[in-house]
């Protein structure tokens, strides 16, 4: 992955949908502006609500955009600096190879089916946020398309497989760690979406 590349406005938009809130949800819970109740108040219409129907929906629609809204929408600065880190990395492996519109296509498929997972897989109560489906989508991409071209060499697969199984490790000792907090259904789901979605992206 070239680290000196400038950025794509596909990558820099999602930077910036993704950056803004948290911005100013954080300058709100330190006082700076608006109500401290904004955090709470974003949670309850962006955020992915796990069997949320019409009847308690809070607009029009919410239990469909809630697959995408939660997305942009993260629990903290830390929790916004790692997604973005590994998006940007990753984004500039794989503008290249897919061009903008498709990259915004894996990207937005990730997420929706990271939710996806979590709706039919999780057990925590509580609303799930984060870009991580996404994330998760793209590194399901990426490994993909070093698993294609290592099949195509002849070259061992072997180190995408160990990929594999230290992404499921580490999986498991953050979602011990955090008590089973970690939403690792919809790390899942992004994963299995981006690693089936790229050869047909490849084909269009």
């Amino acid at each position: 992955m070239r680290r000196d590349s400038p950025l794509a406005p596909v990558t820099w938009a999602i930077l910036i949908l993704c950056t803004l809130p948290e911005l100013i949800l954080t300058g709100a819970d330190l006082g700076l502006w608006g109500s401290r109740d904004w955090r709470g108040t974003a949670l309850a219409l962006g955020a992915f609500w796990k069997g949320l129907g019409p009847g308690q929906a809070l607009y029009p629609g919410q239990p469909v955009a809630q697959y995408v809204t939660y997305g942009f929408l993260h629990g903290g600065m830390l929790h916004l600096v790692m997604n973005m880190t590994v998006m940007v990395s990753l984004a500039r492996a794989l503008v290249p190879v897919l061009g903008q519109a498709r990259f915004a296509m894996l990207y937005l498929a990730s997420l929706v089916a990271g939710a996806a997972a979590f709706g039919a897989l999780g057990t925590v109560g509580a609303p799930m946020v984060g870009a991580s489906g996404a994330v998760f989508g793209l590194l399901g991409a990426w490994l993909r398309i070093d698993w294609m071209r290592r099949r195509r060499l002849g070259a061992s697969t072997i180190p995408v497989v160990q990929s594999l199984v230290g992404l499921a490790v580490l999986n498991t000792v953050l979602w011990w760690a955090m008590g089973g907090l970690l939403a690792w259904e919809t790390h899942l789901g992004g994963f299995v979406a981006g690693w089936a979605l790229l050869p047909i992206l490849l084909r269009r």
